[in-house]
């Protein structure tokens, strides 16, 4: 494998991914010559060539740079795709993102954050953390981090001043079994539940390859994992600290937890340490509870009390991870406008803490929830579990199923879920029925026109939020007429 000091240029295909796109940025900010394809135009794509990155949309062999000494891919794309192909017939350097990371953080202390869901809110949080504090770090983020409007930031950024750490915060992915080529010396683990079903067959396998994580941390590492995960007694660690919201058999844990505002104020409780009157701005009792891994990082690593405190009091989320795109109105005028969250929630633990953290914030208002279903083969295997959580909303739109990566599957539709659900108020619209829906003014016909107060959310991996502005100001318009 090559040296990562000796890599001048490299190409990547698929450049546009959240993950991807992270690596991408690592290299142009060192000087490296990067350029990429991606099959669609996105904000993401357009940040990437404005920061001086060529990206291109068409699959064309003739397009792409012939003098490049590495070349990155995403598992993601069709194995037959032509610039692919030329380049593995060709004898270049191809390997996968996991290899980069791998090259990447060979020579780091290593944070790297797994789990079913929660890790890429967990791992901006302990990138904001350290970068907030001081500490400093290189974060390689599934999200876009709303503080710094980045998925990847370097060791020293000028906001944080000069640190001589050399420290790398890692989403760590389980897709493909990407996490087993990382070298943790802290790991967090936030969940096992059965997802990736057409990797691993199986929930069982799917739990083997994260106890494999485990046992990729370095001698003397750390692991910091949920409480209560079912194979808990197989995880391998020098160290080993659980964490919960609430439950005081773990580790880590919340007390005095209390919501202000929409703000939450919580204590941090752990044996012979005691991190009082913490303040969350970021709604979701789930975000609560990652906060809560991510300063337990914090704490392993010395940073002071002081520090983390205020770092967490300025940390404004990661776009699509219970973002606000109308805020709630001010304080004693709850209720008398709307409030849209959207989410990148695509699993059904990930909805159950989005239902519930809404439910937590917004108890007595009604909840709206459009579900874009990720993956035909996501929706066979946990049918049953979408519709156990989306009966727990008041109203649900489920979408059309985004295909992403996959072909249909015969008898897979969003109709699979409907038809398992519960729930009264419940439909399936296309994005065009969703629009008249949401402009409709008044009535029955509308979840705005005669409730001021509704709580409206978008959820879903596919590409929900490329209506999210268009959905903002229709919800505004038809709001301001009643």
């Amino acid at each position: 494998m090559i040296e990562l000091k000796d890599i001048k240029s490299v190409y990547f295909i698929g450049i546009g991914g959240i993950g991807m796109s992270a690596i991408a940025r690592f290299f142009n900010e060192k000087g490296v010559k990067v350029s990429g394809y991606d099959k669609t135009v996105t904000p993401l794509t357009s940040q990437l060539e404005a920061e001086g990155i060529k990206v291109h949309h068409k699959e064309d062999v003739e397009m792409i740079p012939k003098d490049v000494q590495l070349v990155v891919y995403t598992p993601a794309i069709p194995k037959e795709h032509k610039e692919y192909q030329y380049y593995l017939q060709n004898g270049y350097n191809v390997v996968k993102r996991s290899d980069v990371l791998q090259i990447i953080t060979q020579s780091s202390l290593n944070i790297c954050v797994a789990g079913t869901h929660g890790k890429t809110t967990i791992s901006t949080i302990t990138g904001h953390l350290l970068r907030h504090s001081g500490y400093g770090c290189n974060a390689f983020l599934g999200g876009i981090a709303v503080n710094y409007n980045t998925n990847f930031w370097s060791q020293t950024p000028s906001s944080a001043g000069s640190s001589d750490n050399n420290v790398c915060v890692v989403e760590a992915d389980e897709y493909d079994r990407s996490f087993h080529k990382l070298s943790p010396d802290i790991a967090v683990i936030t969940a096992m539940d059965a997802d990736h079903l057409d990797i691993y067959g199986t929930a069982e396998a799917m739990e083997e390859a994260f106890i494999e994580f485990t046992r990729k941390i370095k001698t003397g590492g750390w692991l910091i994992s949920k409480y209560g995960l079912k194979r808990t007694a197989d995880l391998v660690a020098d160290h080993h600290i659980t964490y919960h919201l609430k439950d005081v058999n773990a580790d880590v844990h919340t007390t005095n937890l209390k919501v202000e505002n929409g703000t939450y104020w919580f204590d941090v409780v752990m044996k012979d340490w005691l991190l009082k009157d913490v303040n969350l701005k970021i709604g979701g009792l789930h975000n609560v509870e990652n906060a809560l891994a991510a300063i337990t990082v914090a704490h392993i690593l010395n940073i002071d009390d002081d520090k983390i405190k205020k770092a967490v009091a300025d940390f404004k989320g990661v776009k699509r991870r219970f973002e606000y795109i109308i805020a709630p109105p001010p304080r004693g005028e709850v209720g008398r406008g709307p409030v849209f969250v959207d989410d990148y929630a695509h699993h059904p633990e990930e909805l159950r803490a989005l239902i519930s953290g809404a439910r937590s914030l917004f108890e007595k208002q009604k909840l709206v929830l459009v579900f874009q279903p990720h993956l035909f083969t996501r929706t066979r295997d946990l049918a049953d579990g979408f519709a156990e959580v989306l009966d727990m909303a008041d109203e649900v739109i489920l979408l059309p199923i985004y295909p992403a990566r996959e072909l249909p599957i015969e008898g897979v539709s969003s109709e699979m879920i409907l038809n398992k659900m519960k729930l009264k108020n419940k439909q399936v619209m296309s994005k065009d029925e969703l629009k008249e829906y949401v402009k409709s003014s008044g009535g029955q016909t509308s979840p705005f026109g005669g409730l001021q107060g509704a709580v409206f959310i978008t959820a879903g991996a596919g590409d929900i939020d490329a209506m999210l502005n268009e959905l903002k100001e229709m919800i505004l318009n038809t709001n301001s007429k009643n």
